[in-house]
This record gives structure tokens, C-alpha cells and sequence, in this order.
């Protein structure tokens, strides 16, 4: 399970590498109203987001749909080292 971070996180790269539990903790203003699964997916950071990404941390297609619908797209998150 892969993920990429934000500037918000990146750290000059220091996060790289690193690993992060992640929870979906609730929707945004976009796409399904309760996408969260329950659960928590371990993540490897293992590049930096692309300069649209606006959120901390950027989940792989597979670590998204472990906790949440993937027809959501974006979803609030809980993160901690793991």
C-alpha cells in the first residue's frame, strides 16, 4: 500500500519512506455523503504529490478503497506514524 504526500507533510522528503495509519473520517463537499468503510489502512509514503494535490496525503487506488468508496474520491482523513 503506497501513498504520495502533500507539501503540507513532504518535509523536504523526511516523510518518505515512512509509514502512516490511515483512517476516512468523513466526507467532503464531493461525492458520496458517507464514504468511510470503518478500518484503518498502513501506507507507505513514497513520493510527492503532483502540484494539484490539495490534500495531505494522496492514496494509492488499492489503500483508498480499503477504507472508503472509491466513487468518492476525496475523503477526510486521521493519519498517524504507523
Amino acid at each position: 500500500m503506497i501513498a504520495a504526500a502533500s507539501y503540507a507533510i513532504w518535509n523536504n522528503g523526511a516523510v518518505c519512506n515512512k509509514s502512516y495509519r490511515i483512517k476516512c473520517t468523513g466526507a467532503t463537499n464531493q461525492g458520496i455523503p458517507q464514504p468511510c468503510k470503518g478500518g484503518t489502512v498502513v501506507v507507505k509514503i513514497v513520493d510527492l504529490c503532483p502540484s494539484g494535490c490539495q490534500g495531505t496525503i494522496d492514496l494509492s487506488k488499492e489503500a483508498f478503497s480499503m477504507i472508503a468508496n472509491p466513487d468518492a474520491g476525496k475523503i477526510k482523513i486521521e493519519y498517524n506514524p504507523a
